[in-house]
């Protein structure tokens, strides 16, 4: 099974507030909503690429606790961009300062912020070009740092993308 995108017209544009109803009322779908507008429905993950976005939670949960830099998340939280999409990169980092800029009740809902980090891993459902793209709307939005990492091409892209795409292979 695949990602579905459904193109909202612009008179269906959802709000913040319905879309976080609709989320709500779905927790069984991993949905995401891009900045024009169109509702993105992602199907769970198979065995190995939740075993990847695992490791990858271990690495970064170890890593943030020794450091108390900020806080990282799974890919089950939502970051509500700048410019209104709301996000969930497989993992994230948020600097300790902008988390405690953020009220309780902020932290309690999808988070009102561009991670500063955010890995994504291309699954076998993922389309790389997508994924791409969904990279670049974090950068649009203030990412400091990505990694978009594809397994079956054993490569990893690092962003932001500074005069052209770097590639490191992982083999």
């Amino acid at each position: 099974m695949s990602t579905l995108t459904l193109n909202l017209p612009p008179v269906l544009k959802l709000t913040d507030e319905q879309f976080t109803q609709l989320a709500t009322a779905n927790q069984d779908l991993r949905l995401e909503l891009t900045a024009k507008g169109e509702l993105v429905i992602m199907p769970p993950t198979g065995g190995e690429t939740g075993n990847r976005n695992f490791e990858v939670y271990i690495d970064l949960g170890i890593w943030n606790r020794q450091t108390r830099l900020g806080k990282a998340f799974d890919s089950s939280t939502g970051f509500r961009l700048p410019q209104g999409g709301t996000r969930s990169p497989n993992t994230a980092w948020v600097r300790i300062e902008r988390w405690n800029a953020l009220t309780k009740e902020q932290r309690k809902k999808f988070l009102p912020l561009c991670p500063d980090f955010a890995l994504e891993i291309v699954s076998e459902t993922d389309d790389v070009a997508e994924t791409r793209k969904k990279m670049q709307e974090y950068i649009d939005n203030g990412l400091r740092l990505g990694w978009l990492i594809n397994p079956k091409l054993k490569q990893v892209e690092i962003y932001p993308l500074i005069k052209r795409l770097k590639y490191y292979s992982l083999r």
